[in-house]
């Protein structure tokens, strides 16, 4: 008697089905719904830098791309030029002394190796502390190694810091990795020393390792710029820093981060991505390098570009009544939503009578309910009329 054959081509391994819902797909999917009836929509809801690569890395990458060297497949881990270059742009910003050999990994950018860190440290049934709200892919790395995931509510009575001490100690004690994330995506906060020292205490004594998610690093407002975790003491003993071209340098596209810190862990990382990837192309290397050892003017240009956006921002927003503190950092303003309202269904209405695109706050964890998330990524005139658009549908006092 034939037995029929019961598998089913195709058919998703369970971890496929762990993944959290891709939350940014389905706002561009409103989106586009709303451009295709022809409205003309303000997209202020994805974090997608707006301006173009600085010209000297652009020619760097032009020029490199003719050097057959880079035709071929570059080191695995990536040239030692690309490894000494970030360690000297650590040095030089903040005083940070990396072993380019063992405390530098070249990453597919940021976001591969906050996946990628979880799938490392990890066994199924492992504990991971995460901020809520955060970035939504800390969630994806911890379902992809079948970890479980503790939150560290981010309130803005403890100014957006996870609170060490609401941590009940069995879950500190069962946690083998957290992630923290200054400045904040996407409330905007900065963490001082004071945090940061904290942090290793806390990491130490719970043996944790920590995931600093530095992105949005180069990223500073009011005169004052960004610590590094990894200028805190003790810090490499108990983790690692997520760095990333994308933000400092308008490089989204080119995907070049960096995981600097901790040697063991780095090894590790370069270990998994030894069997995902052969490295980046050598010319994206030799760019990113002369990103990093260059000039740094064209940084320090953005920076100031985002603060002037900022500050348009929020003149517009208390001209409506729209009351909401200022970010320290990154280029996100985290604002609450009326009285009454959902996040979801507040951006929803913004989107359909105002045609705004801000992400709702809930997209980002539990305790982002109440707020959205407006990107400072595109003009201060366009920033100011979504603001203004917004202001017409009569929510606020203003």
């Amino acid at each position: 008697m034939e037995i029929a054959n019961t598998k089913k081509i195709g058919q998703p391994a369970e971890r496929m089905k762990e993944l959290p819902t891709q939350f940014f797909a389905k706002l561009v999917h409103k989106a586009n719904a709303q451009i295709a009836k022809g409205h003309d929509v303000i997209n202020l809801g994805q974090g997608n830098p707006d301006q173009p690569t600085p010209a000297h890395i652009v020619t760097a990458l032009q020029q490199a791309a003719t050097n057959p060297l880079y035709h071929r497949y570059p080191p695995f881990s990536g040239f030692s030029f690309l490894k000494e270059a970030v360690a000297q742009r650590y040095k030089e910003d903040y005083g940070v002394e990396l072993d380019p050999n063992k405390e530098v990994a070249i990453l597919f950018g940021g976001k591969t190796g906050l996946v990628e860190i979880s799938q490392c440290l990890l066994n199924p049934g492992d504990v991971c502390l995460v901020p809520d709200p955060g970035y939504p892919d800390y969630w994806s790395g911890v379902a992809l190694a079948g970890g479980r995931m503790s939150y560290m509510p981010l309130t803005a009575d403890n100014r957006f810091l996870p609170d060490y001490t609401a941590i009940d100690k069995q879950t500190a004690s069962d946690a083998k990795l957290m992630f923290i994330n200054y400045p904040n995506n996407p409330t905007g906060a900065v963490a001082n020393a004071e945090f940061y020292a904290d942090t290793v205490d806390f990491a130490a004594r719970n043996g944790i390792a920590v995931a600093s998610d530095f992105a949005y690093g180069a990223i500073g407002f009011d005169g004052k710029k960004a610590r590094s975790f990894l200028e805190t003491p003790g810090a490499k003993e108990v983790g690692i820093e997520f760095y990333t071209l994308s933000k400092s340098y308008n490089m989204a596209g080119w995907r070049v981060g960096f995981a600097l810190g901790n040697a063991d862990i780095i090894a590790q990382l370069n270990l998994i991505q030894d069997h995902y990837y052969c490295s980046l192309f050598g010319g994206i290397q030799e760019a990113a390098a002369v990103a990093l050892t260059g000039p740094q003017d064209c940084v320090r240009q953005l920076n100031a570009t985002y603060e002037s956006r900022r500050n348009a921002v929020f003149t517009a927003l208390d001209a409506i009544g729209w009351q909401a503190e200022r970010p320290g950092g990154s280029f996100f303003c985290w604002l609450p939503v009326p009285e009454g309202c959902s996040s979801e269904m507040f951006a929803d209405r913004v989107l359909e009578e105002a045609h705004v695109v801000i992400a709702p706050g809930i997209g980002f964890g539990t305790h982002g309910e109440g707020y959205v998330r407006l990107g400072l990524l595109t003009s201060e005139e366009r920033l100011t009329e979504a603001v203004q658009r917004i202001g017409a549908l009569g929510l606020f006092g203003g």
